[in-house]
């Protein structure tokens, strides 16, 4: 289901999964009007099924969001994002970036993703880990999973070395989407399989990858927002993670048809 507060105004989107984020999504956002995101690129919300009341439309056109989508289909993050990719490849977006909606991270960074991507590169990762990023309050145990583990993993995979790879705020180039030997639309990304995946299919293919300066910040003294819950959630990504060094996600290797969610 799609509600279009706005036609499309610009050649970039920028899509925020989103399930219940309360208050956190409304922060966002008002950040991102303060800092004139809205004129830079149509922010549309992936909604995997709100009922919080963060969604109320009036509010949502007022924060100046371009489009709300809700998903009508089975999964978490990765059908989201399907979701927001197939609407965005169809309305015709030279680039996509996309970031959590729980107000972690620097949305006043999405510029330097745009300048990237209008410099021809395909994949733009944010990195709080690197020179003019910032790491607040990062919980010990992600910030030693990031750097000791998922990031040499994935850097490995993709033969190009990567700092911060758990980092859903990134962009992608339309030329790298619609790549015959990527289908990012396929039934197997239902949760975070599309985020690892993405993160090492362009340099594979011989597209240009880099990262940028971004800030991610933990509230202090607060239950950390996140969707990986407990040993299991960890447990899945870790399977997630060696299950795209070996290739698993790569067209022809898992067998799934494409699913053109709307």
């Amino acid at each position: 289901m799609k509600t279009e507060f706005s036609p499309k105004s610009s050649a970039f989107c920028v899509l925020i999964p989103i399930i219940n984020e309360g208050e956190r999504i409304h922060a966002e956002l008002g950040r991102a009007k303060q800092a004139g995101i809205c004129e830079k690129a149509d922010i549309i919300l992936c909604d995997g099924g709100s009922n919080d009341g963060s969604m109320d439309l009036e509010l949502l056109r007022k924060m100046g969001v371009n489009t709300l989508l809700v998903k009508q289909d089975v999964g978490k993050q990765g059908a989201q994002l399907r979701m927001g990719i197939s609407f965005a490849l169809e309305r015709g977006y030279e680039g996509v970036i996309t970031v959590d909606g729980n107000n972690k991270d620097s949305v006043e960074s999405i510029p330097l993703f745009i300048e990237k991507l209008l410099a021809g590169y395909d994949l733009v990762q944010g990195s709080r880990f690197i020179s003019g990023g910032r790491a607040v309050n990062t919980p010990w145990q992600r910030w030693l999973a990031v750097r000791l583990i998922h990031a040499p993993v994935i850097s490995l995979t993709a033969r190009f070395h990567f700092t911060d790879t758990t980092n859903a705020f990134r962009a992608y180039s339309r030329k790298y989407l619609t790549h015959p030997d990527v289908q990012p639309l396929r039934d197997i990304f239902s949760g975070y399989e599309l985020l690892a995946y993405l993160s090492v299919r362009a340099t594979q293919l011989g597209l240009r990858a880099c990262e940028v300066p971004v800030a991610r910040v933990y509230p202090k003294g607060e239950k950390t927002p996140t969707k990986i819950k407990g040993m299991r959630g960890n447990i899945d990504l870790l399977k997630i993670l060696f299950n795209n060094f070996r290739g698993m996600y790569v067209p022809g290797n898992g067998g799934e048809t494409v699913n053109e969610m709307r």
